[in-house]
């Protein structure tokens, strides 16, 4: 099958937004883990937190929560350094 430019830069377009979306998933799923594991069971608050966060505010936590001793530290909106 022939795909037209415009035909396959959209389908291009939208296979690397799956594969981003996918990526921003797959590190929430993987946050939650840790979390569960460190500070147990994820509370709503902190919940909808990670449901709401984008995946630049994900890798953050996720490089913060080695360090972080309790799970409001780790969520709070303050930049950590």
């Amino acid at each position: 099958m022939v795909l037209y430019n415009g035909e396959e830069r959209w389908r291009q377009e939208g296979l690397e937004q799956g594969l981003e979306q996918g990526r921003e998933q797959g590190t929430r799923r993987m946050l939650a883990r840790l979390i569960v594991k460190k500070y147990g069971a994820i509370t709503a608050w902190a919940q909808t937190r990670l449901d709401q966060a984008g995946p630049e505010q994900l890798e953050t936590w996720a490089d913060a929560i080695l360090e972080a001793e309790t799970l409001e530290a780790l969520l709070s909106e303050a930049p950590r350094h």
